[in-house]
């Protein structure tokens, strides 16, 4: 969706010169590094795809010094899918009223054969004036600088500058656009990455929602709006509907009846929507097969369904003829309509036709794979609830006359039903920590490898300057080393978590262990003006236990610490002897000051890919399993982990404590 952004902009009376516009842009080749920069960093920090784009539109505003910057991502089937808008002060907003007109602007048209930039001084006075006036008060714009963006052979986007007033753009202009091109392309293409992984998450959720709603017995029209709604939203499309032949008249592709009626037994439309669908919502209204084109283009088709891209420039549907159905009067440019479809109850026949589920979108999109068979598998889902739910009729009437002889197969029925459902939900729950874990697991690992991807396709650009090469291979290492750290921290756990990994107990002398570790650790936060104190109040403290795994703990515990603590605070580590059920242990006690921790972060923090809110927000780099590896060395070695957040007085921070009980300890003065 457009997302329109303010920032403020000198007026264009107040502009430079064409001459000083030249000016600015002779160097462009340290532009372009610049613009490039700026870039990169955007697509490292922008939390979603729409923000990504709306900064990098600003970022090319401000460069160019023009009044608006548009970027439009395009799909495989060169339609524009998402686009954003950024605005100066004194430029016109957009109207919410015209956005979704906006999508149609000629501007946005994809045209593989044009050329590499289009530059254009005055709209009105041009030759596409005729082609664009009706849209001037959508972008009301004189200047337009216009360009393609390729990315693996492909068109993957558009970038169009827009001036308010008229401007003849220099050939620096045109050569510097052109130069940043690459960059805004690798940028649309991670906003498509994004937007498939996004996708693929809220099919899954769909799954699930849906999967849970076949099992709880609900009313059927219930269902329904729930199917049609989370499918919906999952395709994030504009309208969906529920179309279903009256129950006594199942059709199939060879034959129909044209006074056969189609009720609309289910309808979800998007709330941003409904000035798009020019009809009353059709909720229960019906009308006749003879009507509707498009449902007898989509009988004919059965069992396949119809995924139209642009209805504009399909055959299917005739709106010239007077007698048009409710259905075709509120068509929108891209639909699937997917039959559905029952088995049917003899070999010789064939499968009859239920009804139809069809979702629509404001404007012309390509149908994924993916999401074709994720509409396909919601109407076998429902294709098959409306065969089980006139099954059930006609058993409940059976029922009701026969209590006393079916009594004893109704029991039997109930004990198989109770036993499979137990089954399907020890099935879900296995499939479900299936799901979370590749989900994160497809996270952790796919966002160092895009990083390290970026730098690579960064270092093979021509003419990359010496400094700019090393920044690339720092970052490429850097992330290269986050994933080995991982694939590590991965199989440590594993071991830990499989039991295959054996004490290997020795007696230590844990003062100077800790002491080692609190040398390295004040040399790593001298920078931040941190300092370790150390308070054991004896020599030395034996204890026999497993060197490696309690110095990992120690380490993995001061580390958590140096990452979230305040600057200039200080670090206690706080040793003492505790006697509990005749069992020598020790007690560490490590606190920090720092962002305070909610008291739903302390129930998940031992958890594996867990991490806080804060974490998040300050970008603290981290892959989530140290505290996990943590927790699994200290119960490997017998002992407990706890954790407490308390908020200082007249103060944002808190003191954060991880207290540590280790048996098997004896004390030596």
């Amino acid at each position: 969706m457009i997302n329109p952004l303010n920032s403020h902009l000198p007026d264009t009376t107040q502009r430079i010169s064409t001459q000083e516009d030249k000016g600015s842009l002779m160097d462009y080749p340290v532009q372009t590094a610049d613009i490039e920069k700026q870039i990169t960093q955007i697509i490292v920090t922008s939390r979603d795809s729409q923000t990504l784009l709306a900064r990098m539109a600003r970022v090319l505003a401000e460069r160019f010094q023009v009044d608006c910057c548009l970027i439009v991502a395009v799909d495989n089937l060169a339609v524009p899918t998402q686009m954003a808008v950024w605005c100066g002060d004194h430029y016109p907003s957009l109207l919410p009223g015209y956005q979704a007109q906006l999508w149609q602007h000629p501007l946005l048209n994809i045209d593989s054969s044009a050329e590499k930039t289009l530059a254009i001084p005055d709209l009105i006075t041009s030759d596409y004036w005729s082609t664009v006036k009706s849209y001037s008060q959508l972008l009301p714009t004189r200047a337009v600088l216009r360009i393609q963006t390729w990315f693996q052979s492909r068109i993957n986007g558009i970038i169009i500058l827009g001036r308010s007033q008229p401007h003849d753009w220099t050939s620096r202009e045109q050569d510097l656009l052109s130069s940043v091109t690459p960059s805004v392309a690798i940028a649309i293409s991670q906003v498509q990455l994004t937007h498939q992984v996004l996708a693929a998450n809220r099919h899954q959720t769909l799954l699930h929602q849906l999967s849970q709603a076949m099992r709880s017995h609900l009313p059927v029209e219930q269902l329904f709006q729930i199917a049609i709604a989370s499918t919906a939203e999952a395709l994030q499309v504009t309208h969906a509907l529920l179309l279903l032949f009256q129950e006594h008249q199942p059709h199939h592709s060879s034959t129909y009846l044209p006074d056969t009626q189609i009720i609309v037994a289910s309808e979800w439309l998007e709330e941003t929507a409904h000035h798009l669908v020019k009809a009353s919502p059709l909720l229960n209204q019906s009308f006749f097969l003879s009507q509707s084109t498009l449902c007898q283009q989509a009988l004919r088709n059965a069992p396949e369904l119809m995924a139209i891209a642009d209805l504009r420039n399909h055959p299917t549907v005739n709106h010239k003829t007077a007698n048009l159905s409710i259905l075709e009067q509120i068509l929108l440019p891209a639909l699937i309509i997917i039959p559905l479809i029952a088995p049917p109850s003899q070999d010789n026949l064939p499968a009859r036709v239920l009804g139809f589920l069809l979702f629509q979108h404001r404007q012309p999109r390509s149908w994924q794979n993916n999401e074709l068979e994720l509409a396909t598998w919601v109407s076998t889902q429902l294709s098959t609830t409306l065969i089980h739910n006139q099954t059930l009729r006609q058993i409940q009437s059976l029922v009701a006359a026969r209590t006393a002889q079916l009594q004893q197969s109704l029991d039997v029925q109930e004990k198989l039903y109770q036993k499979t459902r137990y089954q399907v939900n020890q099935l879900h729950q296995l499939n479900q920590i299936k799901e979370d874990f590749i989900s994160t697991m497809n996270h952790e690992l796919r966002t160092p490898l895009t990083a390290m991807s970026l730098a690579i396709r960064m270092l093979r650009q021509p003419k990359l300057s010496a400094q700019r090469r090393e920044k690339y291979l720092e970052i490429l290492e850097q992330q290269c080393n986050q994933e080995i750290e991982l694939i590590n921290d991965l199989l440590s756990l594993q071991q830990l978590e499989s039991n295959s990994s054996h004490i290997q107990a020795e007696t230590i002398n844990l003062l100077v262990l800790i002491d080692n570790l609190a040398r390295s650790f004040e040399e790593k936060w001298a920078d931040k003006g941190l300092t370790l104190q150390v308070d054991a109040g004896v020599r030395a403290l034996m204890i026999k236990t497993d060197p490696d795994s309690f110095n990992r703990i120690l380490l993995e515990l001061l580390t958590n610490a140096g990452k979230y603590s305040d600057p200039e605070t200080t670090v206690s580590l706080k040793v003492t002897h505790q006697v509990e059920n005749s069992i020598n242990q020790i007690v560490l006690s490590l606190t920090n000051i720092g962002a305070a921790i909610s008291p739903t972060e302390i129930n998940h923090i031992f958890e594996k890919f867990r991490r806080g809110q804060k974490s998040t927000e300050q970008a603290v780099q981290g892959t989530g399993l140290g505290l996990a590896l943590v927790k699994c060395l200290v119960e490997h070695l017998n002992g407990k982990i706890e954790v407490s957040s308390c908020l200082l007085e007249n103060s944002q921070s808190a003191i954060n404590s991880f207290t540590l009980t280790i048996p098997q300890f004896h004390q030596r003065n």
